[in-house]
């Protein structure tokens, strides 16, 4: 299935050169870096490209309303986005039409993916949600208990983090140390992992250095994540497909004695 791609709309005015967001004309910022690298890594394993894009923490237009779901593209009916191409048109997209508004709550696209994922639990479908975001996080208890909620589904959440800012938060979130929890219940599995995005690129900002070394960390732990929910359901592989049966036997045909080899497809 695909999966969404949620873009902290917190890190300042994309009209200036500190923002994050930065539009520059002569190269990638910080989130279109890491949305670049790390969907070129995750869009092999969705098989129609097709991916849901969400932004959180904006005034929409004409209201001013503020959001923390709405879709990259503004297409409130159909929020996928075609491929990492069509990701960042919708990034840039929205950039150019919604304003950027604080606080920063990841509970309502933690919850809407959840939503997604338990309406197809039978093992045929497993989400995989990208947050990019600069490590602020205003909605922490609510987003634990989302996330433990979220753990008995099948879904993972990545998050990366961009910009020089302190994770603590992120890494909490992660859970490799200490177990999330919320409400005195504890998550029945871990399903986030957290990758520090400046850890992988030059000192520039502007350039990875090893998407090899990106990929094995983005993905690290994915695969027991999925096989955990798999064995917490009872869900086992499915047989290999059969090999097709041939073809009923036709009559027989000369072939020239000095051809050695038939082969049969």
């Amino acid at each position: 299935p695909g999966w969404l791609v949620p873009t902290s709309c917190a890190a300042g005015n994309p009209s200036q050169s500190t923002s994050l967001h930065y539009m520059s004309p002569y190269q990638l910022n910080a989130y279109a870096l890491a949305l670049t690298a790390v969907g070129e890594i995750i869009q092999h394993y969705d098989s129609d490209k097709m991916f849901p894009a969400l932004g959180f923490g904006a005034k929409l237009p004409p209201d001013g309303r503020v959001s923390h779901e709405f879709p990259l593209n503004g297409n409130q009916e159909n929020p996928s986005c075609c491929g990492i191409d069509g990701i960042l048109e919708a990034y840039h997209h929205s950039l150019r039409t919604v304003q950027l508004y604080g606080p920063t709550n990841f509970a309502p696209v933690v919850t809407h993916v959840a939503r997604n994922a338990a309406a197809v639990q039978d093992g045929s479908q497993y989400s995989v949600l990208l947050i990019i975001t600069d490590g602020v996080i205003s909605d922490m208890a609510q987003t634990k208990e989302a996330i433990v909620n979220a753990a008995k589904l099948p879904m993972s959440i990545i998050i990366i983090g961009v910009g020089q800012a302190e994770f603590d938060a992120m890494v909490e979130l992660d859970g490799d140390d200490v177990r999330i929890s919320s409400r005195g219940k504890l998550a029945e599995r871990d399903i986030v992992q957290f990758v520090p995005f400046r850890d992988y690129v030059d000192r520039t900002g502007n350039h990875v250095l090893s998407m090899a070394r990106l990929a094995r960390d983005v993905l690290a732990e994915i695969p027991d994540q999925l096989v955990s929910y798999m064995k917490a359901q009872g869900i086992r592989p499915r047989p290999p497909p059969a090999a097709p049966a041939h073809s009923p036997p036709q009559s027989p045909v000369r072939t020239p004695p000095a051809s050695p080899l038939h082969t049969h497809i």
